[in-house]
């Protein structure tokens, strides 16, 4: 019998990928018979999915699987998609049965299965196929991947696992920060277990596994760097808009910290304000208009990289907004800093039910 384990998340962007894969990679190592899954594939670049989701290529390269992509990513959810399905276009059981009839083919030579959910519990209803619908028809158990902030957050974790039901095997918190490790520790999690929602581990935030690079950005954007020396291995983690006067603008831009700085390129007031807060570490100028020398100048002076776009603001801001929920590029490099924190946190042998 192959053990199945469907990961899920309440968020998007919350390393989701990344543990899946790496998960599956330490249970290679450990000599088990893996494969991968994604039933919804929801990473798309096109409205009607003709570019298939990144997630399985990357786990189909990095597990060495010669699986085909239509068979670890059975539904296409883009939104061409959900507008058929909204439409009554879409048979939920044909859907159903697609995702079990692949998933058996998959299964079939292995010991373990690695299913990776979607962004959130909730996609897939329309076709009743959430996440927890997945679980219950192809027998898996769910770990469910979630960030912590607040106590408050218990609020949606305890929402999650009252969906899920029997088949929640635990909780895993991920990206957590040092200063609310010790409240996550001594009072969030012993309440929640109280509850009957078991934790696997926390493991805390890195920086290397943090937002994106500006270097990745800029690719991603198909931006141009204006600054030449300026490093672009920084990683931004949020943006922030410069739409008001020069003064105000900087009292904005001292409040965020690790952010890229979002204006018009003929905004010179305010890409001057923004290269005065150390909070912005990127300017991303849009329309196609190059910036004042000066304000080259002094981004080069303060190693503070300048990108380019020629679409406009609004638009901008959308791709921007996009980039920075999916997470900094996956690759390998992503795959095993993620295998080295989850054996430093969490019993992966008991998570995997691996034999000793």
């Amino acid at each position: 019998m192959t053990d199945t384990l469907l990961v899920t998340s309440v968020e998007e962007g919350i390393g989701k990928t990344a543990i899946t894969i790496a998960l599956a990679k330490a249970a290679q190592e450990a000599g088990t018979d893996v494969g991968y899954m994604k039933p919804k594939g929801t990473r798309l670049q096109s409205a009607v999915g003709k570019t298939r989701d990144e997630d399985p290529m990357l786990a189909r390269e990095l597990l060495d699987l010669d699986a085909e992509m239509h068979e670890m990513e059975p539904i296409v959810y883009s939104p061409t998609f959900v507008k058929e399905a909204v439409r009554g276009r879409e048979d939920p059981e044909e859907l159903r049965d697609r995702v079990v009839e692949n998933f058996e083919k998959l299964s079939a030579d292995t010991d373990l299965m690695l299913v990776e959910g979607s962004d959130e519990l909730a996609t897939g209803g329309i076709v009743d196929l959430t996440d927890g619908d997945i679980a219950e028809a192809l027998d898996a158990r769910v770990v469910l991947v979630c960030g912590y902030s607040t106590p408050a957050d218990a609020d949606q974790v305890l929402a999650a696992a009252d969906a899920l039901g029997d088949r929640l095997a635990g909780v895993l918190f991920n990206g957590v920060t040092e200063s609310a490790m010790a409240e996550l520790d001594d009072d969030v999690i012993p309440f929640l277990e109280s509850r009957g929602v078991p934790v696997f581990g926390v493991l805390p935030r890195v920086q290397d596994l943090a937002g994106i690079t500006i270097d990745d950005l800029a690719r991603s954007l198909g931006a141009d760097v204006l600054t030449s020396d300026a490093a672009t291995d920084t990683h931004v983690e949020r943006f922030t808009v410069g739409a008001m006067g020069g003064n105000k603008a900087l009292d904005q831009f001292r409040r965020t910290r690790d952010a890229v700085m979002i204006s018009g390129g003929d905004r010179s007031e305010v890409q001057t304000a923004a290269l005065e807060a150390s909070g912005i570490k990127a300017l991303l100028l849009t329309g196609g208009f190059k910036p004042a020398s000066a304000v080259l100048g002094r981004a080069e002076k303060e190693n503070v990289p300048v990108l380019l776009v020629q679409s406009d603001t609004r638009t901008t801001i959308d791709r921007v907004e996009d980039v920075l929920r999916s997470g900094r590029t996956r690759d390998a490099e992503t795959v095993t800093r993620m295998q080295e924190l989850l054996a430093d946190g969490i019993d992966i042998r008991s998570l995997l039910r691996l034999a000793e």
